[in-house]
């Protein structure tokens, strides 16, 4: 790798840092939830489209240079895919990173964890919408709850710092909103409830404005059964946390498609095959992979996500707006990277 000047933050045109990497592995998931991708699921990339570990490892190591200090690898779920721990092993002796995290749904990762836990994994970001049986094979369609929960244990066993994603779903798992924040009480996990988005291969199916349960009323649920939820504060964090008398844990609310927090959005998002988006609501554009087989340099690189992060639109809103007319069927987030 070529030389570069002293690290730096880059800041794009709205003042907002680049500190955080969302990197997907893979675009393969071993579950179907519903909200994430049609039950026949997705057309997966063939190998030679999704980027090798080696380009992963060097486009990190470009954007350690640019301000990123901490990547989340996510998916598709990233234990898909094969060789992962060892390539999680030389991400995280990287130098300039210093927070190794990821987010994954927990059927294939419990005999991975005391290796995470030796190289340093700080957090992870455990998917998990109902602690009900049927209810987990009804969203997901398959019948996994019982080997995610292994990971649950095991991670927090390892001292994994676990927080718990649970999308809420009018109709679906509304009657799971309180036992998932009941976890709270006695473990010290943050559970985090965020808003459905429209990212399962189809098109828009409500506005921010109808939605059926918007962060409003998840927290208005939440507090008339376990009482005030008291805010404080993260810097840069999608959830707006809260902690609640007489708990361990915290509860988060991320209000994903009312697109409150993009004020303070500090993040990436670079797809298994090489794109970037610099919203989860943009059309992408910037192709990481095409300059890195085409022999582009690091410097070239470098310069290249500079512009794109400069020039990122100012919310989600604005984003979805500048995407043409063809696209607004919004991909699978197994697709983008979850």
């Amino acid at each position: 790798m070529s030389s570069f000047p002293a690290p730096t933050t880059l800041h794009d045109a709205h003042g907002r840092p680049l500190e955080y990497l969302r990197l997907a592995v893979t675009d393969r998931c071993n579950l179907r939830c519903f909200y994430c991708m049609p039950e026949e699921g997705i057309k997966y990339l063939p190998k030679h489209e999704l980027l090798s570990y080696e380009e992963m490892l060097r486009l990190v190591g470009i954007m350690t240079q640019l301000g990123v200090r901490k990547v989340r690898l996510t998916g598709g779920e990233p234990f898909v895919r094969r060789d992962l721990v060892p390539f999680m092993e030389r991400l995280a002796a990287l130098p300039g990173l210093d927070d190794l995290s990821l987010t994954t749904n927990g059927v294939l990762t419990a005999p991975h964890v005391p290796t995470m836990a030796r190289i340093g994994v700080k957090a992870v970001n455990l998917s998990l919408d109902t602690l009900d049986r049927q209810r987990f094979f009804d969203i997901t369609r398959r019948d996994e709850l019982p080997q995610v929960m292994q990971t649950f244990h095991a991670l927090l066993d390892a001292g994994i710092q676990l927080k718990i994603n649970a999308v809420v779903m009018d109709g679906r798992n509304i009657q799971d909103l309180v036992p998932l924040a009941e976890l709270t009480r006695e473990l010290p996990v943050e559970v985090r409830f965020i808003e459905e988005m429209p990212f399962n291969g189809g098109s828009h199916v409500a506005t921010p404005e109808s939605l059926p349960w918007h962060h409003r009323r998840i927290r208005q649920h939440l507090e008339a059964h376990l009482g005030p939820l008291l805010p404080t504060h993260a810097a840069g964090a999608t959830a707006t946390e809260y902690t609640v008398a007489g708990h361990v844990g915290r509860i988060g609310i991320i209000a994903a498609y009312s697109r409150t927090f993009c004020g303070t959005c500090n993040r990436l998002r670079l797809t298994a095959e090489g794109g970037i988006k610099t919203c989860l609501y943009d059309q992408g554009g910037l192709d990481l992979r095409a300059l890195l087989r085409g022999g582009a340099s690091d410097h070239t690189i470098a310069e290249a996500l500079s512009q794109a992060f400069y020039h990122r639109a100012a919310n989600g809103f604005e984003a979805e707006r500048q995407r043409p007319v063809h696209q607004l069927n919004f991909e699978s987030m197994a697709t983008i990277g979850g």
